[in-house]
């Protein structure tokens, strides 16, 4: 543990695979024959590359809803630079479908319309869409939605603040759902839980991208060990699953906050890289792996590396904070 595990943070898209177990409950999977690929995008971040956009569309065109109710607007997309970059080549302005939160608001007009509500405005916090997704966040995270701190993502849907320690219980709930206990008010949440993580483990490129993508890379690197999920402003989680494998006896959860924001990734990278390093998930080969991560280089105009960053901290161990 490092810093301030009661500060308040807030998940911006480190929401998606909480909230997508609204979709998951109301059945879903069941209705719009949903594969596992395409539970990873609703609950992941994707750069926007052609990959995800096809996704997309087959969903939308087998579950019969038009994108032009798409409400995430297309600001910043597509992440993936070689696609930004072929894109304006060829002159096409990038739609909402290439938008990273493109996944996260068509789990919501699939939850319209499973529910018969209506799609307009399905963002604002009024909505009964936005009612039950809340409402869904407050059982992971073992409150109510009225006591829920809340605001509007740039993507233009609500999400939520908590501590950062509870942001790391829920992501260890997230490694191991089967292990809530019967008597803890999250164990409902269980079976649904365990469908998005194994969605967004057998599927990493669907959660963010195929380059340059933190969450991706990592659950490559250690495959079927670790969840990766970021947020905006240097927040990201990391459930780790237990198992041989991983080293660990019991599901484990991470939450890391920048409190500067994300600074061009390079912190949240090389601070994360590094937590993982201190608590052995990730081994030597993992760590030559995840080198570009580590130490991210600044490079000058030209293309060479001019600095790195270096994440330079020690963990304390939990129990003898505790002790």
């Amino acid at each position: 543990m490092l810093g301030d595990p009661a500060v308040l943070v807030n998940l911006r898209s480190a929401v998606k695979p909480f909230g997508l177990v609204a979709l998951v409950e109301a059945g879903g999977i069941e209705a719009f024959d949903l594969a596992a690929y395409e539970l990873a995008i609703m609950a992941g971040s994707h750069s926007g590359e052609d990959l995800h956009v096809r996704t997309l569309q087959a969903l939308y065109r087998r579950c019969g809803i038009s994108q032009q109710a798409l409400a995430c607007g297309s600001d910043g997309a597509p992440l993936d630079a070689l696609t930004a970059a072929r894109l304006a080549g060829d002159g096409e302005k990038p739609g909402p479908l290439r938008h990273m939160c493109s996944g996260q608001h068509t789990s919501l007009l699939l939850l319209c319309k499973l529910n018969g509500w209506p799609v307009a405005d399905y963002w604002r916090p009024s909505h009964p869409l936005q009612h039950l997704y809340a409402a869904t966040v407050a059982r992971a995270f073992s409150t109510s939605p009225g006591l829920l701190v809340a605001s509007t993502d740039a993507c233009g849907v609500p999400t939520y603040a908590f501590p950062l320690r509870e942001v790391a219980r829920a992501f260890a709930m997230l490694a191991d759902p089967s292990a809530v206990r019967p008597t803890d008010s999250r164990h409902s949440l269980a079976v649904a839980l365990a469908r998005v993580r194994e969605a967004m483990i057998a599927y990493p490129e669907m959660v963010a991208g195929t380059r340059d993508r933190l969450d991706t890379s990592v659950m490559k690197v250690v495959p079927g060990r670790i969840l990766a999920k970021g947020g905006a402003e240097g927040l990201v989680g990391f459930a780790i699953l237990p198992g041989a494998e991983s080293g660990r006896a019991r599901p484990s959860g991470v939450a890391i906050k920048i409190e500067d924001g994300a600074g061009f990734d390079r912190a949240v990278s090389a601070a994360s890289v590094e937590t993982l390093r201190q608590i052995g998930v990730l081994d030597a080969a993992a760590l030559r792996a995840m080198a570009r991560y580590h130490r991210p280089a600044v490079r000058d105009p030209r293309g060479q590396p001019v600095a790195e960053a270096i994440a330079e901290f020690e963990l304390a161990p939990l129990d003898e904070l505790l002790g």
